[in-house]
């Protein structure tokens, strides 16, 4: 291999990789403690794990254990942010995918451009058995001659070619399949990977490869001839006379990367709601120009049938109690019989719906996967009317409304500030409302709503994480703007979650 210096271009996308890639598995592993459990089936049924991390035990029965039951709270010292803020960590997933990919591509375009890629792409067969003779030097604790490094040895060439052109690829192209958009508007998208959950767990192992990757590089670099190294990574010059100078500043950039990840950390849970509009407001327009046009087909593609439909399917927020709702305990006790709907719009006298008169519209059965930010999923049978069928009957929409509000019977889980919880409730924009995958389920699976599952009435938009999908639908109503109503961020899951109002990835 010829010789290769170390541009200042090389070294600076190196850096900024490092403080990357540390963001992503740290906002990574925030996500992953809200359903540490991993499955190559999209049902996610108990016991089907191939690799769990929690000792926590699902029982059989749908709903004795709810998928919140199962998060664990990470220090903020280990995870981005820290704590319970699964709805802050998957924003800074995003984002920081975001930077880390236009870094990377800027590494490679400049890696062809100036004809360096040569270092880390093999061009010859011989680097297969080099690559074997290094590893047996390094597995007897031994170092490689510095005649090999040129300025890598074979096994170090393979490694990075198998990181930045193997491991890479597939966290970007993985990285997607997690979106409920993307994959009910291009259902082959994610059983290219086997499903769902094959691509998480796929996604899952580049992840731990990548973290142990990082790990074992930046140890290798002070113990493979540290003396030329450490000057060439840190001023493109192969000196052992710079050395301590060299490791002075690495030992610098590595304490500084290191507190700006903690730092990170904190600052986001200093002010949380300023931390979740200054990130959301960084993320919507990237959405506009991927997600937000993808519509679900799952149902007229016939994605699923009822073979798929999972054996075990989680849920999660447990039924209102009497104390939470008599009224809806009153519903319970007579199957439901006096329910009625209030529909309509704020300024106006709501129209009372009844369960019958719902049932006469015209009814749609539909097949889907149910998709949960925490990353678990499970498929099932959907009926009922179309949601603009049902607001039909409150007479024609304010031309300015372009939200529904969808409040339910029961209460939330926690509110921003611990303030005494209030009525669930989700705000879902027009054209999600218009959607054709767009309803309110009575029946799961050919057997009235359980009450696990919502009953008397759910909503179910296919598009979008299952947080936006109201159980016990208590009242609809059409509103001119989300910002007015609760917190103002969309929805309960958005004011006390901090999970963004676009739930389409």
């Amino acid at each position: 291999m010829p010789e290769y210096d170390f541009p200042a271009w090389l070294r600076v996308s190196h850096l900024l990789n490092f403080f990357f890639i540390g963001l992503l598995i740290r906002s990574g592993w925030q996500i992953i403690a809200t359903h540490p459990r991993f499955y190559w089936r999209n049902d996610c049924g108990p016991g089907t794990e191939w690799i769990k991390f929690t000792k926590r035990v699902v029982p059989p029965e749908e709903g004795a254990y709810m998928a919140r039951d199962d998060e664990s709270s990470l220090p903020s010292w280990l995870a981005l942010p820290g704590g319970k803020n699964i709805g802050l960590g998957r924003h800074w997933h995003g984002l920081v995918t975001v930077a880390w990919v236009a870094n990377g591509f800027v590494y490679i375009g400049l890696l062809f451009l100036t004809g360096q890629w040569r270092r880390i792409v093999p061009t010859s067969w011989d680097v297969f058995p080099s690559a074997w003779e290094s590893m047996k030097v390094y597995a007897g604790f031994n170092v490689p001659g510095i005649e090999h490094f040129t300025p890598y040895d074979s096994l170090q060439q393979l490694m990075y070619f198998t990181v930045v052109f193997i491991a890479a690829p597939l966290m970007l192209a993985t990285g997607p399949a997690m979106s409920p958009a993307l994959i009910g508007r291009h259902p082959w998208y994610a059983k290219m990977f086997g499903g769902r959950q094959a691509a998480r767990s796929l996604h899952f192992l580049g992840m731990a490869f990548l973290t142990f990757f990082t790990v074992m590089h930046i140890s290798l670099v002070f113990v493979v001839h540290p003396d030329h190294n450490l000057p060439q990574m840190m001023f493109g010059v192969d000196d052992p006379a710079r050395f301590a100078q060299a490791l002075t500043v690495c030992l610098l950039g590595i304490a500084a990367v290191v507190a700006a990840w903690l730092a990170i950390s904190y600052l986001s849970l200093v002010d949380v709601r300023k931390t979740q509009r200054f990130l959301f407001a960084l993320l919507e327009p990237i959405r506009a120009i991927t997600v937000n046009r993808m519509v679900s087909r799952t149902r007229r593609a016939d994605t699923y049938t009822e073979k798929d439909i999972s054996p075990y399917h989680w849920s999660n927020g447990r039924h209102p109690t009497p104390e939470e709702s008599p009224e809806w305990t009153a519903l319970v006790q007579d199957d439901f019989k006096d329910f009625v709907m209030e529909i309509g719009a704020p300024s106006s006298d709501p129209v009372r719906v009844t369960l019958a008169e719902l049932k006469a519209l015209p009814q749609q059965e539909q097949i889907a996967m149910h998709t949960c930010m925490q990353g678990w999923t499970g498929i099932a049978k959907w009926k009922g009317p179309k949601v603009m069928d049902v607001m039909a009957l409150a007479g024609p929409r304010d031309p300015e409304a372009e939200y529904l509000m969808v409040t339910s019977f029961g209460l939330a889980q926690k509110m921003h500030g611990d303030r005494p919880l209030e009525p669930y409730y989700s705000c879902i924009p027009l054209a999600d409302c218009m959607e054709d995958e767009t309803i309110l389920a009575w029946s799961m699976n050919d057997r009235p709503l359980p009450l696990t599952f919502g009953a008397p009435l759910r909503l179910r938009v296919e598009s979008i994480h299952g947080y936006k999908m109201v159980k016990y639908i208590h009242t609809l109503e059409w509103i001119k703007d989300y910002r007015v109503v609760g917190d103002g961020m969309g929805g309960t899951r958005e004011d006390s979650g901090y999970q963004a109002i676009n739930a389409r990835i």
